[in-house]
């Protein structure tokens, strides 16, 4: 199954300047503004046998560090013979299972484990 996150190209300005970034954080104590965006598209993980490591998003952080991943949100899938397409799909588990009618075969995406690294 190859899968990709959905609607990620959100945006927001960066106050005192003309940029733009995907999330944007102002301390209340210091009132220092700090910012990630998305530097590509999110690629859609391929499936490799054995099964591989693959970065699917690279983020620009500017004053902060991302700590953890949440799969959180829908996100999309197709079935490797048929090109099923699947919707709605749910990772905060770190599983999926579904029904392909076309293959008349069960799907699933398992094991699934996120890892965040410096660039």
């Amino acid at each position: 199954m190859a899968t990709s996150p959905k609607d990620t190209q959100q945006s927001t300005e960066i106050s005192g300047s003309k940029g733009e970034a995907n999330f944007v954080w102002r301390c209340k104590a210091c009132k220092r503004e700090s910012t990630a965006s998305i530097k590509d598209a999110p690629k859609a993980y391929t499936q490799a046998s054995p099964p591989t490591r693959q970065t699917i998003i690279e983020i620009d952080c500017r004053g902060l560090e991302f700590t953890e991943f949440r799969a959180e949100g829908e996100w999309m899938a197709k079935g490797l013979e048929s090109s099923t397409s699947f919707s709605a799909v749910d990772l905060q588990e770190g599983e999926w299972f579904d029904y392909d009618e076309k293959s008349s075969e069960e799907v699933s995406i398992k094991d699934v484990t996120w890892e965040i690294r410096r660039a």
